[in-house]
């Protein structure tokens, strides 16, 4: 079996060998090559381990304790321990109530009063809260400071009538004013919805009840007696501001959201339209007017998209409109005895000044030159000019700023002030947040004060009117108990030491 096993093997040797010398025998499979572009096994990412917080290693040697001593080890012992303690007291809940200026972690430090959240955070007012009072006029030194804060403070409410019946306009009152007569407190508001009410303040409860009854019988005459006010509808939307003419002073001229203005002519009974844009379809609210002392036919406006309006009213198609801002006006000024100075306060956060006899650039970006300008914080609602060369702002920052040009009347028209020669000499820190029901508080100069005391007011959000000087010094904070809303729109009498101020609801505040 053995030998026939090894010639069978001998003959398929020699099969072999003759297939492959005749080229028959079959080719050997060969392993297919990796190719470069061939994936390969994505490794398992090795995990991290988090170590352990151990206590850090000291030296014993150089400590000077021996090996393994029972010393070192309560040294490792306490290390270990205090480590712990720290990790522990990281995550422990912090109990009772935190100020955040003491937890602040990153950034400037925390100031309450200025910081990112005051434009979203209710700053209301503290009704019948007082800030200024009895207390601050004794401690005066000044003679007389201390004597004006006397007469300031000790206005007197009007006994006529309360001021929630003296309701002068049907809505929120949105502009103020005194007619120049010194004989009698005769007071004029404009409200939402165009209407100008008219009200008298040297009238009585007694005299106005003694006109009923004559009008109707005894028996009939209602003992709660209304107050004689007077009312016109002169437009159809929002009175933003008006102006009495220093030239004619029975001349009031009253600027609207309706885009017009109109010169209400008390002696002759008529409220005429002196500008207007020329297609009736255009919408260019007005935000206010002002009528130069040296040129009584010549109208200032602004508007609320950011334009300065110039316009003669002896000619309709003389109007000049410059583009001053590239948002809201909220208010302007002119110097009273340098009209070609106006100041400018706007939503873009600026106060500016600028002078009208200088006109630069070319076409539609025409605009007086600009003397400086000053930025707040927040935006400025609106600027005041005095006598006396001193711009009052008001801001969304809390703020009455005062800036000081006692030279301004002797600028030339290519001035250009500084940033340090227009920042404020004055900050008073004011509660202006007025909220969407309230009418923005803007500040009042007296414009012909009985003293060489430079006085404004403004509505307190404490429902009071507060007085301040030039300075920055508070006279007087007037209210009462009997004021049920805001004062919000403050205005003085030219002349008298009167104040009046309007509420949302459109009643009349009066001090005498």
């Amino acid at each position: 079996r053995q030998a026939n096993i090894a010639e069978r093997d001998a003959l398929l040797k020699q099969l072999a060998l003759d297939a492959a010398s005749a080229g028959l025998a079959p080719k050997p499979i060969s392993k297919p090559l990796a190719t470069a572009d061939r994936s390969h096994k994505r490794k398992n990412p090795v995990k991290k381990i988090k170590d352990e917080v151990l206590p850090r290693r000291t030296s014993s040697r150089l400590a000077g304790l021996t090996a393994d001593s029972e010393v070192a080890k309560r040294k490792a012992e306490d290390e270990y321990i205090a480590v712990q303690e720290a990790a522990r007291a990281k995550r422990q809940r912090v109990s009772g109530d935190l100020d955040l200026k003491d937890i602040v972690i990153a950034g400037k430090q925390w100031d309450k009063s200025e910081n990112f959240l005051v434009d979203v955070v209710n700053r209301g007012g503290k009704p019948y809260e007082r800030t200024f009072g009895e207390k601050e006029v004794k401690e005066t030194s000044d003679k007389e400071l201390r004597a004006l804060r006397e007469r300031m403070s000790g206005l007197a409410l009007y006994d006529g009538f309360e001021p929630n019946r003296i309701k002068i306009t049907p809505e929120r009152i949105y502009s103020l004013g005194f007619h120049s007569t010194v004989d009698k407190p005769l007071v004029f508001a404009g409200d939402k919805l165009g209407n100008l009410g008219i009200f008298d303040g040297s009238q009585s409860a007694t005299a106005v009840k003694t006109e009923n009854v004559k009008l109707e019988d005894e028996d009939e005459a209602d003992d709660d007696t209304e107050p004689a006010i007077t009312s016109f509808k002169l437009h159809t939307r929002t009175i933003g501001a008006f102006h009495f003419s220093a030239s004619d002073h029975n001349h009031l001229y009253t600027a609207s959201y309706d885009s017009s203005i109109r010169r209400l002519d008390l002696g002759a009974g008529r409220a005429i339209e002196v500008y207007a844009p020329a297609d009736s379809d255009l919408d260019e609210p007005l935000s206010g007017v002002e009528v130069p002392s040296t040129d009584p036919n010549m109208l200032y406006f602004s508007r609320l998209d950011g334009a300065f309006g110039k316009h003669d009213i002896r000619d309709p198609k003389s109007t000049h409109i410059f583009q001053l801002s590239d948002k809201k006006i909220g208010g302007f000024s002119l110097h009273p005895l340098h009209p070609h100075i106006v100041a400018t306060a706007s939503l873009d956060r600026y106060m500016r000044l600028w002078d009208l006899r200088k006109i630069t650039g070319r076409g539609e970006g025409r605009t007086p030159a600009l003397i400086g300008e000053h930025e707040s914080r927040l935006s400025v609602s609106h600027a005041a000019f005095n006598s006396a060369g001193q711009v009052a702002t008001a801001s969304y920052d809390d703020t009455i700023k005062i800036h000081s040009f006692p030279n301004s009347g002797s600028w030339d028209a290519a001035i250009t002030l500084a940033d340090t020669e227009m920042a404020p000499s004055t900050t008073i820190k004011h509660n202006n947040q007025t909220g969407r029901w309230v009418t923005i508080l803007r500040p009042h100069w007296q414009s012909n004060p009985p003293s060489p005391i430079q006085r404004f007011c403004i509505g307190n959000m404490n429902r009071f009117v507060d007085i301040y000087t030039s300075t920055g010094q508070q006279l007087a904070q007037l209210g009462s108990p009997s004021i049920t809303a805001v004062p919000a729109v403050a205005v003085f009498h030219p002349r008298n030491e009167w104040v009046a101020a309007g509420t949302a609801s459109g009643k009349l505040c009066l001090w005498l």
